[in-house]
């Protein structure tokens, strides 16, 4: 080896970590966590009178502001009265009552209960289609610069925690006497100082990524405490005044405990083993309480969860990380030793059955189904993340193999040291005999080698005495060198001493190999996080594909609104049902029910029932299933014949309160 690993590492770093600013910058688009499922009016539906709102549903809980839902005139002027009203997943605008026909637009862009910004667009449109001046672009507030740095500063925070939590228990259960070693300290401390400084980053980047998008909003102060009410505004707050007990831990950590002797530095480690652990299960919350975790399917499972598996990262790569900084930097007099290699190796181990344990829920519970795993874009990138742990567990069997052999004899390596140090020896003396010819009474002390005084000028004629001053720069240029030689000789003596045990190298490349693969796989992994997961994707394509879902007023769909009042606390709304195409056959039924202020209402059961009295035919019951808050549906629904059909709707909303009412229509 003709380099040292220093600079390859270096180098290596460099490289995955422009790969991995690579995969971040492709992640924006699918960004958004919260799917739109259904919209009322619809996307490019028709309608005859202009409604008097416009509602709409997410596949999960969103939270909005007074310009969240925006309705346009064909000429670009917002005909919608007052802030969105609603909560949960179904949000309502008032329009005005003056509307003339024509193509409206609806913009929407609100915040996913995982903290992602959700935005999007559509048209419907009043008696006929018309012109819009309307620009719909397909790009959310984290698609441009603000996205693509807050998706940066989360890789960082990540990277910095692990780092942190990772090389603090690498010296903790590992290597003890590791606390001592300079290259460790700067290791950790560099890993507080990243995740203190993209956690500010992300604090104040986070109003214009959910909202604006422009940088102009960084420094608004009204926006960031905006933020710090918000759920991943309160998260980020809390990281950072957990970083300043991680400070205190790490001034303990490579400070008293550095100083203490094995007896009681092995009391202080138990202490500290304690507060890291609890510093570090409080890092790995501000994410699981703020993000995916959080949502969805069986939440207070996964967040426990979810918490384990980034303290398994933490103590997997950041002990590589570690471990690859100590056998690569720290000074051949006190390598790192066999048995801190094996602690870490059973560690490791422990680690990746945290990781398959936890992973293997977290995958189910993202995606659902096998479906999930192909075709949607999470699932695509949960098997790129597996490939990549699986070359990564192939990496840590060769560098187990590498563990097993150290501390066994190599004759080679003896005998390489022994030529070391006679090498060393006689360059020490060239250059101490060097150095004796500089000091007094030598070519450097400005006489001739006669010892005659060198100050006689051409002519003859005595000059200016400037000997003195010639020899003393001439002895600092020749300290300067001798000094660099010193250097050479113990960067060159330390890379023999190193490379002469073979197990040690094959560890350290196996290592730094591993950590490469880690850096991309980080890099996946905090892709992942900012993608749609497979579920829900697939649970908005199920429900119509977005805003193109069921519309009460498209052409040959039947649609009609019953009022009911069950008599009990909070039992008037209204059901409004539609059963499409509205002919014999199959039909798809779209059930809503709504408050009488027009937002969702979450009832706790819902019927259908089909009768044709004039034929004897029915009651035909249907169950439908829910979707949404507020939204159930059934597909398949089969009337039999034309008629005038009795649609009877019954809500039950309580225990003890539920009414059935009905009105006719006629279908086919």
């Amino acid at each position: 080896m003709t380099q040292t690993i220093a600079p390859r590492v270096r180098i290596l770093v460099l490289l995955l970590l422009a790969a991995a600013c690579a995969l971040l910058a492709g992640a924006g688009p699918a960004a958004a966590h919260a799917a739109l499922t259904t919209a009322d009016p619809a996307q490019g539906s028709v309608v005859e009178k202009a409604p008097a709102r416009v509602t709409l549903s997410f596949s999960e809980s969103v939270s909005v502001d007074a310009d969240s839902l925006r309705v346009l005139d064909p000429g670009g002027e917002r005909v919608d009265t007052g802030g969105p009203t609603g909560s949960g997943r179904t949000y309502t605008v008032k329009l005005r009552p003056d509307l003339s026909d024509g193509t409206y637009t609806v913009a929407y862009q609100v915040v996913s209960a995982d903290s992602h910004p959700v935005a999007g667009a559509y048209t419907f449109s009043i008696g006929a289609p018309s012109e819009t001046t309307v620009q719909i672009s397909g790009r959310g507030a984290d698609d441009g610069p603000i996205g693509w740095l807050y998706g940066l500063g989360r890789y960082v925070s990540y990277a910095g925690f692990i780092v942190l939590a990772g090389g603090a228990a690498f010296v903790l259960a590992c290597w003890p006497a590791g606390s001592g070693a300079r290259v460790l300290q700067r290791l950790v401390v560099s890993g507080w100082l990243a995740l203190t400084s993209a956690t500010l980053l992300l604090l104040l980047l986070r109003g214009s990524y959910t909202g604006s998008g422009k940088a102009a909003d960084i420094l608004d102060l009204e926006l960031l405490g905006q933020v710090l009410g918000t759920k991943a505004g309160a998260a980020l707050v809390f990281r950072l005044l957990l970083l300043g007990g991680a400070a205190l831990f790490v001034a303990v950590l490579f400070g008293a405990h550095a100083r203490r002797e094995d007896a009681e530095r092995r009391r202080l480690t138990v202490g500290l083993a304690i507060g890291g652990t609890a510093v570090a299960a409080g890092f790995a919350a501000s994410w699981a309480l703020a993000e995916h975790a959080s949502t969805g399917l069986q939440a207070r499972v996964a967040m426990p969860m979810d918490i384990l598996h980034l303290l398994a990262v933490a103590a997997w790569f950041g002990g590589l990380t570690a471990l690859l900084t100590a056998l690569s930097r720290v000074p051949s007099e006190t390598p790192v030793p066999a048995s801190a290699v094996r602690r870490f190796s059973r560690v490791a181990f422990g680690s990746v059955v945290v990781l398959v344990v936890t992973g293997a829920y977290q995958s189910w519970r993202q995606l659902g189904s096998w479906t999930a795993l192909t075709d949607t874009r999470y699932g695509q990138l949960l098997l790129a993340k597996l490939g990549l742990v699986a070359v990564l567990l192939v990496l840590a069997r060769l560098s187990q193999r590498w563990t097993g052999r150290i501390g066994e004899p190599v004759p080679a390596a003896t005998a390489a040291a022994a030529e070391d140090a006679a090498g060393e020896a006689r360059v020490r003396e060239e250059v101490g005999a060097v150095g004796a010819d500089a000091g007094p009474g030598g070519a450097a002390s400005g006489t001739d080698p006669d010892g005659a005084p060198g100050t006689a000028s051409p002519g003859g004629a005595e000059g200016p005495d400037t000997s003195g001053a010639a020899g003393d720069a001439g002895d600092a240029r020749r300290a300067a060198q001798l000094g660099r030689q010193r250097a050479a000789v113990d960067a060159a003596r330390r890379k023999r001493l190193r490379d002469a045990d073979p197990h040690r190298s094959g560890l350290r490349r196996s290592v730094l190999i591993e950590a490469g693969v880690a850096v991309v796989l980080l890099a996946v992994t905090t892709a992942l996080t900012q993608t749609e997961p497979g579920r829900t994707e697939l649970e908005a394509r199920a429900a119509g594909g977005g805003a193109a879902a069921a519309s009460p007023t498209v052409p040959g769909m039947v649609s009609l609104t019953l009022p009911f009042d069950t008599g009990g606390a909070d039992g008037r709304g209204e059901a409004r049902i539609d059963l499409d195409p509205g002919r014999s056959g199959g039909n798809a039924v779209h059930l809503y029910v709504l408050r009488p202020d027009g937002t969702a209402y979450d009832v706790p059961e819902v019927k259908v029932a089909f009768t044709l009295k004039s034929k004897g035919v029915g009651p035909l019951p249907v169950v439908p299933d829910r979707i949404t808050t507020g939204h159930w549906s059934a597909s398949g629904v089969q009337i039999p014949m034309a008629g005038d059909w009795e649609v009877a709707v019954t809500v039950r909303t309580s225990d003890i309160d539920q009414v059935t009412v009905s009105k006719n229509a006629q279908i086919g």
